[in-house]
């Protein structure tokens, strides 16, 4: 049992690892940011669709249904645009760094869909990120475009969380991603055909190169990630697997000073005003999580 749950910890740090690593993939990547999304999701539609035959995994689903996904799938698609566009904007770091405030936004949001009141220890602690993205702000002023959509990009990332969250309580977690990737598609097509950018299909076409980081995103950083990271929650609590994947930023940006050196090279501002955020964002859930349990106990 032991090794069991051992191995399931390795799991999830490997997921989380890999989360990681996309925003390494996102700089190797040539192509702009549009394109790069594009690619990613029809590349990880076919993935899935293989998995989810593999599996026997009927497809049957409403017509309510099925706008939803592709209405949530809307959101996940401008969540990547805006993800890679703000790597492109400015780096890895400094798109991690302010990534890292997509638990901020799902703690406001998820009281407004399921109509509760909002915590006051919740607005604490989103008043320290908020002093620790003053601090990024202020000593990385040359790259607060990028800062700006990578903050865009964490609420969109807040948004499709507390929104998959009521989803995956009646479909399986792959199904409801195999349908959101199409509908993303469907938009990001329709937008590439209005905007001139190419017709049903991009005009720009991805080097060998790009379509060799682009598998790797599309069916390790997606679908295999997803999945596992799945098959773990049987395993461990949600409290568990959420504050791990807060430690994605940590290990986007360490991998980053390792692979892309000199331009991954911050200012300690900056670098104090990220550990700032990420003592919020991992203290939050491990200060509500004991709290919680204070109260049963009394």
């Amino acid at each position: 049992m032991r090794k069991e749950l051992l191995s399931t910890y390795l799991k999830l740090h490997l997921i989380v690892l890999i989360y990681g690593f996309t925003a390494i993939l996102g700089k190797l990547i040539a192509i702009p940011a549009l394109e790069l999304v594009w690619y990613r999701m029809l590349l990880a539609i076919i993935t899935l669709f293989i998995y989810l035959k593999y599996k026997r995994v009927p497809l049957e689903v409403s017509r309510k249904e099925l706008l939803v996904f592709f209405g949530v799938g809307l959101i996940i698609a401008l969540h990547w645009v805006t993800f890679y566009g703000a790597i492109k904007l400015s780096n890895v770091s400094v798109t991690l760094g302010c990534f890292a405030t997509t638990t901020l936004f799902t703690s406001f949001l998820e009281p407004f869909f399921s109509r509760k009141r909002i915590d006051i220890y919740e607005v604490l602690i989103g008043l320290v990120i908020i002093v620790g993205l003053y601090l990024i702000f202020r000593f990385e002023t040359h790259y607060a475009m990028g800062m700006m959509v990578a903050l865009l990009s964490a609420f969109l990332a807040g948004l499709f969380t507390v929104l998959n969250k009521k989803l995956v309580a009646k479909h399986s977690a792959v199904k409801i991603s195999f349908f959101e990737m199409i509908g993303g598609l469907i938009g990001l097509t329709l937008f590439i055909t209005v905007s001139g950018r190419g017709i049903v299909v991009p005009s720009i076409v991805p080097s060998m190169a790009d379509l060799f980081y682009l598998v790797i995103l599309a069916t390790i950083c997606t679908a295999f990630a997803h999945t596992v990271q799945v098959a773990v929650m049987k395993h461990l609590t949600a409290f568990t697997v959420t504050l791990s994947i807060n430690l994605e930023p940590v290990y986007g940006i360490v991998m980053a000073f390792f692979i892309f050196g000199e331009t991954e090279r911050m200012t300690t501002g900056f670098y104090l005003g990220t550990l700032i955020i990420l003592l919020s964002v991992i203290g939050f859930p491990v200060s509500k999580y004991y709290m919680k349990n204070k109260d049963r106990r009394q």
